[in-house]
């Protein structure tokens, strides 16, 4: 297993040489996205005025605060807490999160599912996981809050955040179409059997 320091925008050789197992530290922007986010943009014809190619996106809605503009809250938001959400409900975003924007990182909880995978493998992507309870730390890991698209979205706005140190993330699923998350179910399905055979149970 490898250790990974990328600095963001990164190209897809750079993300083409990460593995499932492996582990991965970001610097450099970060931009949050939810469901509602990718609704607007998808579904509804919305464009974002920021650049994502090479970057990557965060599954959350972040709790913030309200405070006046200056140079250390350009855009008037302080961070409060700063947690990862659910992917799965987010799957069939990954594609033209790639294709359109050319979105290469994606981070979140619990994994997604084939049809990014097979993404991750035709255009180059990755799956970093977060496990839950950790959102204090994720805080700790965002410098700031630098720009925010979509605002009428709150919380689910597009959020660009400045991040240094931001891990170590576990990656998840890979552009080789290794995923921890189907190894952990073809595992699991393998020790059920066993153990229904130990009891003399048939596996249906």
């Amino acid at each position: 297993m490898a250790h990974h320091d990328l600095v963001c925008p990164v190209d897809e050789a750079a993300i083409r040489r990460v593995r499932i197992g492996d582990t991965v530290t970001l610097d450099g922007p970060l931009f949050g996205i939810r469901d509602a986010t990718q609704i607007h943009m998808f579904d509804r014809g919305r464009r974002t005025r920021f650049d994502l190619h090479g970057h990557a996106v965060i599954h959350t809605a972040p709790n913030v605060r309200k405070v006046p503009r200056s140079n250390v809250y350009p855009v008037g938001f302080a961070p409060v807490c700063i947690g990862t959400t659910t992917s799965a409900r987010m799957e069939r975003f990954t594609r033209p999160l790639m294709t359109e924007y050319g979105v290469r990182i994606i981070i979140g909880k619990g994994g997604l599912m084939d049809e990014t995978l097979q993404a991750f493998r035709d255009l180059g992507g990755v799956y970093l996981a977060v496990i839950g309870g950790t959102a204090a730390l994720e805080t700790t890991w965002i410098e700031s809050i630098d720009d925010v698209d979509f605002e009428d979205l709150n919380p689910e706005c597009l959020w660009r955040f400045t991040v240094k140190g931001f891990g170590p993330l576990l990656v998840g699923m890979d552009s080789a179409g290794g995923s921890l998350y189907e190894q952990v179910r073809v595992d699991a399905l393998a020790r059920r059997a066993a153990a229904l055979a130990r009891l003399g149970v048939k596996s249906a």
